[in-house]
């Protein structure tokens, strides 16, 4: 039988690198360079909120990391340390291969982008996974979503839209094909967060956000801390292959990828804006970090925001993006 110091022990210990003490004592301890500024950001997935009880363990170790990693991208952070809460059914706490592989598809990720676990806390529950994440970033220099100006252009990564996609598909909201779904599923469950291009970004954009909750709610968390309005070209907002299908059909399906595209969540790719005459230098990050690129809009004085269609004429939304305390 597995206690909470034996899951501990053989799947969450490993000895510190960067950290003056490490897990096994009753707090971590960290050192804070000078002229280094910690962003610190945590996140709770909850089974059956923001996953269902049967996803792969791996990919449920990447995701609640991924998501965290996001948060300092948004930030231009370079992320540093995590501290891991695990509430785990008693099934669960005595399942050796599920913790074998939540904590193989965890470290894995970390391992990548060179963060460090150094303490966190377990316990008996409905499965529940918090993470908090300690980043560095030079004094001065921290991307936020409060210096967005008007003539700016407003840039995401990626694509949008494929991990809702995936989840309409789960949820059989939508029909996909095998070679459709595929790589929807990968978004939704192994999304890769933009660290790189969050540190490029630095000097360069004058605000930024994660896209967590949909592109309508995130920018719109721009706008209101900016005190700024948007346009948004809807046709500019880049999706995958299977997404621009399905908005091209002339049924249900295409006001349901509408609702993916702007509002579905999950996402995590960038969202900044740039001064606008900064093209040359976005282009040259676009190459250096490999990420799509796309501008689909321009910060304008005022409040609220637009999303217009090929006719410039403003498009009606179901919803603005996801929310905890309501049901999808």
């Amino acid at each position: 039988m597995n206690s909470e110091f034996d899951v501990i022990d053989r799947y969450f210990s490993r000895p510190s690198r960067n950290a003056l003490l490490g897990p096994g004592d009753d707090a971590a301890l960290i050192t804070c360079k000078s002229g280094i500024n910690w962003a610190v950001s945590v996140d709770t997935l909850v089974v059956g909120r923001h996953f269902f009880s049967d996803v792969e363990p791996s990919t449920l170790g990447h995701k609640v990391l991924a998501v965290n990693l996001s948060d300092m991208a948004a930030m231009g952070a370079t992320p540093r340390w995590i501290t891991l809460s695990l509430t785990l059914t008693e099934t669960l706490a005595q399942n050796d291969t599920w913790l074998k592989a939540f904590s193989s598809g965890f470290f894995t990720l970390a391992d990548q982008y060179q963060v460090e676990l150094i303490g966190g806390d377990t316990t008996s529950g409905p499965l529940n996974i918090g993470v908090q994440i300690i980043g560095e970033v030079e004094q001065g220099n921290a991307l936020r979503r409060s210096d967005a100006k008007p003539g700016d252009d407003i840039w995401v990564s990626g694509f949008l839209g494929d991990a809702a996609l995936a989840l309409q598909f789960l949820q059989q909201h939508i029909t996909l094909t095998e070679h459709e779904a595929a790589p929807c599923l990968i978004a939704l469950h192994t999304p890769t967060p933009r660290v790189a291009l969050g540190k490029a970004l630095i000097n360069v954009a004058h605000s930024a956000i994660d896209i967590s909750d949909g592109l309508l709610a995130d920018l719109g968390h721009i706008l209101e801390r900016s005190d700024v309005a948007a346009t948004v070209d809807f046709d500019r907002i880049p999706c995958s292959p299977t997404l621009k299908n399905k908005l091209q059909q002339e049924n249900t399906a295409r006001q349901l990828a509408i609702d993916c595209l702007l509002s579905g969540g999950d996402d995590y790719e960038l969202c900044f804006t740039v001064p606008e005459n900064r093209h040359d230098v976005i282009a040259q990050l676009a190459q250096q970090t490999g990420v799509k690129l796309s501008r689909i809009g321009k910060i304008v004085p005022g409040k609220g925001l637009a999303v217009l269609n090929a006719n410039g004429n403003p498009l009606i939304f179901n919803k603005k993006g996801y929310d905890h305390f309501l049901t999808r």
